[in-house]
């Protein structure tokens, strides 16, 4: 076998193919349990920038929320976002076609991942992300500075 999956996983039985990586390993039952009951949600609508090998940047359109309304934090290796607005009892709508209904989003850092810095700015939430490479893996220049 060169390396590649085998033919008898395709898109149509990857299933089986997670049943069977599951067999075989040891410690992963949580980020199975979270791969399975993963939700396709569309809100709020976000960008994954890849910004080098190691830097990223996810941003979150939330345009009606004010910062104080958004919660941004780390928990068991997940990324979490979250919002819910404040109760504007003062104002009649004639048309209100800006969502701004609550949302959890969660998503799986992997363990060399960590947040390094979180922006709010003009309805858009941004959240740098970096991987951290151990000093062993750096490059390091012994004889000048190339």
């Amino acid at each position: 076998m060169t390396g590649a999956l085998s033919p008898r996983y395709i898109t149509s039985n990857f299933d089986k193919l997670l049943r069977d990586i599951e067999k075989h390993s040891i410690g992963l039952d949580g980020w199975f349990d979270r791969f399975e009951h993963a939700q396709d949600v569309n809100y709020p609508p976000y960008n994954l920038v890849k910004e080098s090998d190691s830097a990223y940047r996810l941003e979150l359109a939330l345009a009606g929320f004010k910062r104080d309304e958004v919660k941004v934090y780390t928990e068991h290796n997940q990324l979490v976002v979250e919002a819910s607005k404040n109760a504007d009892n003062d104002v009649e709508y004639v048309h209100r076609g800006l969502a701004s209904r609550a949302f959890k989003r969660a998503w799986t850092l992997a363990d060399d991942v960590e947040v390094r810095e979180v922006k709010f700015e003009d309805g858009i939430l941004s959240v740098h992300l970096s991987r951290i490479i151990p000093e062993k893996y750096q490059k390091k220049f012994w004889y000048g500075d190339i």
